[in-house]
């Protein structure tokens, strides 16, 4: 794994779209007319809006 990889933000798939919702996932790739390359940890990928993806929340350490 590259330096810029493990820097990479992980992001929550937001939409109900192929049963995704709310699972991790990275966007290792950024295109055109707002769409994104999504790969969630399962291996699965899919081309989506950038609307459809947040940033997740860091962890909360007491």
């Amino acid at each position: 794994m590259s330096r810029k990889q493990r820097n990479r933000p992980r992001y929550v798939y937001r939409w109900d779209r192929q049963g995704r919702k709310g699972q991790a996932c990275d966007v290792p790739i950024r295109g055109s007319r707002n769409s994104c390359l999504v790969v969630f940890g399962d291996g699965f990928k899919m081309v989506t809006s950038r609307n459809a993806i947040r940033r997740e929340k860091p962890e909360v350490r007491p």
